[in-house]
Order: C-alpha cells, then sequence, then structure tokens
C-alpha cells in the first residue's frame, strides 16, 4: 500500500491548484449547475461548485487529471463548502454525504489511474475541510460582540458528517484549511477524532490556516506560534498557511512556523495578490521564483497554490521542486 507518510519522508509532495479558477474556464450556467437532476429546485444553484461533483463529475475528473498531469502528487477533493452549514445557502443540506462521498470517490478514480500509470509516483487525495461560513470565535454583529452565529457543537456536528463521507468516498487525508478561526478548526480536528476513534482507523491530517493580512495573524486574533499551539495537541502530519497571501507575502511566516513545529510544514499561495478585479496576476514563471526561496531555504514539505492557481503554475512548482530536499525536521529544544 502507498503511503503518504513514507513518501513525504522521501521528498517534497506538490498538493494541486486552484479547483475554482479551473472551473470559471468552463463558464457554466445556472442549467449546467443544475443539470437534470435539479432542473426544477427552487434555489438559484450557480456558483455552487461542490454540486457539480454531481451534475457535472466529468469536469471535476478533468481538473484532478490536469493537475496529475502537472505532476502534483496530491488533489485535492471539490468540498470546500461541503458541510450543512455552508450548503444552508443553496437549501441544500440534506445533500451534504452524497456531495462528499461523489467528489472523494471521483479524485480517488483519477489519482488511481495515475498511480497504476506510474507506480513510482503514487497519487493521493486529500479530503478539503473548509471553514464554513461562520466563525465560532467572533460576533458577526459589531453592535451585539457577544453573540455566536454557530456553536462549537454544531460545528463538530456538521464537520463529522463531512468527514465520515470523505473517508468513506476513498480520501487518503484529511486537510483541514483555510483556517481564519482557530475555534472553527478544533471542532473539525475533534470530529475527526470521534471518527477515527468510532471506526478504529488511522488517517492522517493536514492543517491550514490563513494569515489574512500584514498583521500576521488570523481573522480570529492569533499569531502563527499561537495557532500552532492551539493545534499541536493533535496527532498531525502536517501544519502550514494557504490562501490570503501571495508566495511572497507568505514567506515570513512560514518561516517561524518551520522552526517552531516538529510536524511536516505545508504551503499552498495564491498566485500573487488580486488585482483591482479580484483577477490574479502572477505569472507560473513569477510564482516558481518566489516558491524556489522557500525551497532553498528548507521551509517546506508539501507545496502547492491556493487562488489564481492552474495547472501550469503548478508544473513550474513541480519542475523547481526536484533539484530540492524536503525540509529537516529539528525538534525544537
Amino acid at each position: 500500500m502507498n503511503d503518504i507518510k513514507n513518501e513525504i519522508q522521501k521528498r517534497i509532495l506538490v498538493l494541486d491548484g486552484a479547483m475554482g479558477t479551473m472551473l470559471q474556464q468552463y463558464n457554466f450556467a445556472e442549467e449546467d449547475f443544475r443539470g437534470e437532476r435539479f432542473k426544477d429546485y427552487s434555489s438559484p444553484l450557480k456558483g455552487n461548485n461542490d454540486l457539480l461533483s454531481i451534475t457535472q463529475p466529468e469536469a471535476i475528473a478533468e481538473v484532478h487529471r490536469k493537475y496529475f498531469e502537472a505532476g502534483a502528487d496530491i488533489v485535492e477533493t471539490n468540498t470546500f463548502s461541503g458541510t450543512t452549514i455552508a450548503m444552508a445557502d443553496y437549501n441544500m443540506e440534506d445533500l451534504v454525504y452524497e456531495l462528499n462521498y461523489e467528489s472523494a470517490r471521483i479524485a480517488k478514480q483519477v489519482a488511481e489511474e495515475f498511480t497504476n500509470a506510474n507506480p513510482d509516483q503514487p497519487r493521493f487525495v486529500a479530503g478539503s475541510i473548509g471553514p464554513t461560513n461562520r466563525t465560532a470565535s467572533l460576533s458577526p454583529d459589531v453592535n451585539k460582540p457577544e453573540y455566536r452565529a454557530i456553536t462549537f457543537d454544531e460545528l463538530r456536528v456538521a464537520y463529522k458528517q463531512q468527514v465520515e463521507a470523505l473517508i468513506d468516498g476513498g480520501v487518503d487525508v484529511l486537510l483541514v484549511e483555510t483556517i481564519f478561526d482557530t475555534l472553527n478548526a478544533k471542532a473539525a480536528l475533534f470530529a475527526i477524532e470521534e471518527v477515527k476513534e468510532e471506526r478504529q482507523l488511522d488517517i492522517p491530517i493536514m492543517v491550514s490556516g490563513t494569515i489574512t493580512d500584514a498583521s500576521g495573524r488570523t481573522l480570529s486574533g492569533q499569531t502563527v506560534e499561537a495557532f500552532l499551539t492551539s493545534i499541536s495537541h493533535m496527532p498531525l502530519l502536517s501544519v502550514g498557511f494557504n490562501c490570503a497571501l501571495g508566495a511572497e507575502q507568505l514567506k515570513p511566516y512560514l518561516q517561524r512556523l518551520s522552526k517552531t513545529t516538529d510536524f511536516f510544514t505545508s504551503a499552498h499561495p495564491n498566485a500573487g495578490l488580486p488585482n483591482a478585479f479580484g483577477e490574479y496576476d502572477q505569472t507560473p514563471k513569477q510564482m516558481q521564483q518566489l516558491i524556489e526561496d522557500y525551497l532553498q531555504d528548507g521551509l517546506i514539505n508539501i507545496i502547492g497554490g491556493c487562488c489564481g492557481t492552474s495547472p501550469a503554475h503548478i508544473k513550474a512548482i513541480v519542475d523547481v521542486t526536484k533539484n530540492y530536499k524536503p525540509r529537516q525536521i529539528v525538534i525544537p529544544a
């Protein structure tokens, strides 16, 4: 059996790039999101990218295939919003298990194609667990600082359903990502531990937070070190950062992280910062040069791309990554 824990010790693993950036190229209209099954659905569905795993599965498989062709070792499932909490926006809470299961199954099928074609480079599927659109630590109402739109227990229940479906669909690792509120992440990790215990299984866990701006903190106010301390009680495969910042802006936080943790480290930054139209202009070559800085400094074990990145960006990252050894874990004294 191919084990990600073995592979990560041999080389730097490359994660895929953005799913949303790729799906935009298909220009799917409302009827494409609906497909035959949801053609009479009462809510507008355009923009519900997770639903495409059911209504446009060929497109999702094609995106995964393009990232694997670019040389990625790990692809993420199309499940960033795959909780009842996020799906409430579309009145699709009842579909959550199926969405996650199908997304995992599609990604796993494509991964197995590539692993079978080249057993020397086994390919893996990370079950993407997004942050939801609620925050457990902060009030959405400035006039009611004590108010919370969600409880820890509501998050735990929602995450547990997602985790069970991802595991049933065949993921190799669970990725709790784009964490802006560590309390949300702790609910996800608690849910994962519950499922692991109930099923008597040990599935690797990746955790990836988001530094929201130049303050160097998450949205809920934690520094790199505080974030790390909050999650380090868990047996994690890796900890890292993604989204919000480009590779250049993310580097100082990765430096602090890599010096502090004895977990493997990961990064999947955006393709630079968005322009005035919300688009990302950083070319694959530009991103490659910035990622090479990480590699020269021995900062990471897993590298990929977030918003604005494409298979071309991932290929450029793969090409440069081959020349470097993974970060060596030094347990802090």
